[in-house]
C-alpha cells in the first residue's frame, strides 16, 4: 500500500516517513512507532499499514523478519527477539494493522513467521486472521439480511473452497457460481477445467476422496448424499467401497457434468439417484420429503464461504441422521499455509455455533508441482490435507 511522496511537516517526504516507520518496526520500538502514528498520515492507509517501496514490507513484515538471526547465511529464530516481537505485534494489531498484506515476495507477515519457524508469532498472526475473517463474515451476514429485507438479491464475494479466500489475493480473478454454471467445461483424464482453465477438480485428489469415503462409510447399507459430482472421484469410491451403501444420492448442477454422467451410465446405476440442479433448490425439497442420510459429502465450486455456512447451519441439520457423519472438501485458503490455518479455525467456530463437533485427520500429500501444467492457477500450495469428520454434538 505504497504512498506517493509528499512533503511532511518537517520537510521530509512520504518515503522518508515510511523508512522511519519500518526501522522502528524492525527495532520493535513501540515508542518510536507511536510518535510516527501521532505525527504522520497517509492518503490511502494507516501508519501501521504503510509498505516499503523496495521490499513491500509492512510494519508487521519488518517486525517479524527482525526476530530471526543470521547464522552461516541462514535465518534462525531468536528467542529474545521473538519475545519482544510478540509484544510489538500485539501493539501493531491493536492499532489496526492488516494481517495479510503481501510484500514483493508474495508473502504475508504470517508466511514469513511460518517460514522462519517463529511459532509464537505465527500463532499471533493466525489468531489475527481468524478475528478479521470472523468479523467480515458476520458483517456480510448482516448485509445479506438487510438486502433480503429490502427485497434485493445480491451475491456475496466468491470464496470457493477451490479458490483463494484470503484478502491477500484480491488480484486473482474469481469465478462466480453463475458464470461457472454457464461455462463450457473440458474433462480430461487428470482434470476438469472451466472455460478460463481454472481447476474445478483434479485427479490428484483421489486419495483425499478415498479417505473421505472411508471416514463416512463406517458400515455397509448406509444412505449417503454427495453434493457436487465433478469428475465423480468420490462417487466412484463410494460405489466401489467395501461398505457399499444401500442408497447413493448425488446433487449436480452443471449441464456438462450431467451430460457426462449420462454418457457414463450414472443415471442407470442401481440404488443411485441423481438430482439435477443447485443444492440450494434440491436440499430443501429433500427435507420437505423427509429424506434423511447417514452420511453427507459437500464439494462445490465457485461458491462463497457464506453459502457453505448456510449449507451446514440450515440444510445438514434437516438431512443428517442423529448418529450420522458428514464431511467436505477442505480446500479453503489452501493457496498458503496461514490462510488454511485461519479458515480451519473459522470453520470450527461456525460448526460449533451450529452444534457440530469436528475431528481432523491429517493426510500427507505428494509433490503436486507437475499437476498444474495447463491449469490457470494453483488452488493448492501446502503439504498436508486436513480431512474433516463432522457429527452432531452429544
Amino acid at each position: 500500500m505504497a504512498t506517493s511522496p509528499v512533503a511532511g511537516g518537517n520537510g521530509s517526504t512520504s518515503d522518508d516517513n515510511i523508512r522511519e516507520i519500518i526501522r522502528a518496526s524492525a527495532s520493535h520500538d513501540a515508542r518510536a512507532l507511536q510518535r510516527c502514528i501521532d505525527q504522520y498520515s497517509f492518503p490511502d492507509c494507516k501508519v501501521v499499514d504503510v509498505q516499503d517501496p523496495t521490499t513491500g514490507f509492512s510494519p508487521l513484515h519488518a517486525a517479524i523478519s527482525a526476530c530471526a538471526t543470521q547464522v552461516n547465511g541462514d535465518s534462525t529464530p531468536s528467542s529474545h527477539n521473538e519475545e519482544s516481537g510478540t509484544r510489538f505485534l500485539k501493539f501493531l494489531l491493536e492499532n489496526g494493522a492488516i494481517w495479510n498484506q503481501l510484500d514483493k515476495n508474495d508473502e504475508t507477515p504470517g508466511c514469513i513467521a511460518y517460514r522462519l519457524s517463529l511459532h509464537e508469532l505465527y500463532q499471533i498472526m493466525v489468531d489475527a486472521g481468524v478475528r478479521a475473517e470472523m468479523v467480515l463474515n458476520r458483517l456480510e451476514g448482516y448485509e445479506r439480511l438487510h438486502d433480503d429485507e429490502d427485497g434485493e438479491d445480491i451475491d456475496g464475494p466468491e470464496d470457493s473452497q477451490r479458490q483463494d479466500i484470503s484478502e491477500a489475493n484480491t488480484s486473482q480473478e474469481h469465478v462466480t457460481s453463475s458464470v461457472y454454471l454457464s461455462s463450457a467445461l473440458s474433462l480430461g483424464d487428470n482434470s476438469l477445467l472451466d472455460e478460463q482453465q481454472n481447476g474445478v477438480m483434479m485427479a490428484w485428489e483421489s486419495e483425499i476422496m478415498l479417505q473421505s469415503a472411508n471416514a463416512l462409510l463406517s458400515e455397509p447399507g448406509l444412505k449417503i448424499l454427495n453434493i457436487g459430482f465433478g469428475m465423480g472421484i468420490i462417487d466412484t469410491h463410494i460405489q466401489n467401497h467395501a461398505n457399499k451403501p444401500a442408497s447413493h444420492h448425488i446433487v449436480e448442477a452443471h449441464p456438462d457434468v450431467l451430460s457426462s454422467m449420462e454418457r457414463n451410465g450414472w443415471m442407470d446405476k442401481l440404488n443411485v439417484v441423481v438430482h439435477r440442479g443447485k443444492w440450494q433448490h434440491i436440499l430443501p425439497q429433500l427435507i420437505a420429503e423427509n429424506e434423511t442420510f447417514d452420511a453427507i459429502y459437500f464439494d462445490t465450486f465457485a461458491e462463497p464461504y457464506s453459502a457453505f455456512r448456510d449449507f451446514f447451519s440450515e440444510q445438514v441439520i434437516g438431512l443428517l441422521n442423529q448418529n450420522g457423519r458428514w464431511s467436505f472438501f477442505n480446500g479453503m485458503g489452501a493457496d498458503r499455509q496461514i490462510s488454511y490455518d485461519v479458515y480451519q479455525k473459522v470453520v470450527e467456530f461456525d460448526l460449533f455455533e451450529s452444534d457440530f463437533d469436528v475431528e481432523w485427520e491429517t493426510l500427507e500429500l505428494p509433490n503436486l508441482t507437475r499437476e498444474w501444467e495447463g491449469v490457470r492457477r494453483k488452488y493448492w500450495n501446502i503439504d498436508r490435507y486436513r480431512l474433516p469428520i463432522c457429527k452432531f454434538m452429544d
